[in-house]
């Protein structure tokens, strides 16, 4: 059983003059276009749950850098086949795994309410990073292919700067990066405790996007439910922020829901 995660530091709101977001499963659906690879590279998505366990456990030991992205990708191939009594060799599991990261890429997509999302925050004078636990050159292939690429002022990702989320120097160097104190700062990501608690243990405002709605007790942050609902809170509850005196039109769409 694990310990609860530590109280985040409570803040004065009304002093965000900027916001950074998670990537994966935040902006981009990322789970989507897994299972869409998936599909293609087994025949259908029923073993999902399994994908899910397989990349958890892979993932987490490359972000902890016990082992590099390309050898995690081969080696959470095989054990994910192992799970189904198939044992293959690292030549076959490279194989499979090109194609399906193909077919990954593919079908890389954000959600719906991304861009009107950042049009608002844009438009409203926010400075925008992204903070992101994943290997450079894939992560910035990954942003530029669903035209992101000049969208933030900053991005952050681990393997450029050897720290991950829920680490606090990851969030100290997107506020170095920014110019801004931590408190300044609001960051928006789908893993409570490695986004939203990770921030606010860090000093910034941490929000947590629970898209499934999810009840969790350690969710002592704001939530919301899709970025539909972040304009309404920085609003409403971080007042500093500026309206924008003429919100573009996917903003406005974005709101009026």
């Amino acid at each position: 059983m694990t310990s609860a995660p530590e109280a985040p530091t409570t803040h004065e709101l009304g002093q965000i003059k900027a916001v950074c977001l998670d990537f994966d499963d935040t902006l981009l659906d990322s789970g989507r276009a897994a299972r869409h690879s998936l599909r293609e590279l087994v025949g259908s998505d029923r073993a999902w749950p399994v994908w899910q366990r397989t990349t958890d456990q892979h993932y987490a030991r490359y972000v902890t850098n016990e082992v590099d992205f390309d050898a995690m990708c081969v080696e959470r191939t095989q054990a994910f086949f192992a799970a189904f009594g198939e044992k293959l060799d690292t030549a076959e599991a490279a194989r499979r795994e090109t194609l399906r990261m193909a077919a990954m890429q593919r079908a890389w997509a954000l959600y719906d309410d991304a861009w009107p999302c950042l049009d608002w925050l844009r438009a409203s004078g926010l400075r925008l990073a992204v903070i992101t636990n994943a290997p450079s050159a894939y992560q910035r292939k990954k942003i530029a292919a669903v035209g992101l690429a000049d969208a933030f002022d900053e991005l952050i990702i681990s393997a450029e700067i050897g720290v991950a989320k829920p680490d606090p120097r990851i969030f100290r160097t997107a506020c170095d990066a920014l110019g801004l104190r931590p408190g300044e700062v609001a960051h928006v990501g789908d893993k409570l405790d490695i986004d939203a608690l990770g921030a606010a243990r860090a000093g910034l405002h941490g929000i947590w996007l629970n898209r499934g709605g999810n009840q969790d007790p350690a969710a002592n942050v704001p939530t919301i439910t899709g970025l539909h609902q972040l304009p309404e809170l920085l609003v409403a509850d971080l007042p500093a922020v500026p309206a924008p005196a003429q919100p573009p039109r996917r903003a406005v769409e974005l709101v009026g829901r």
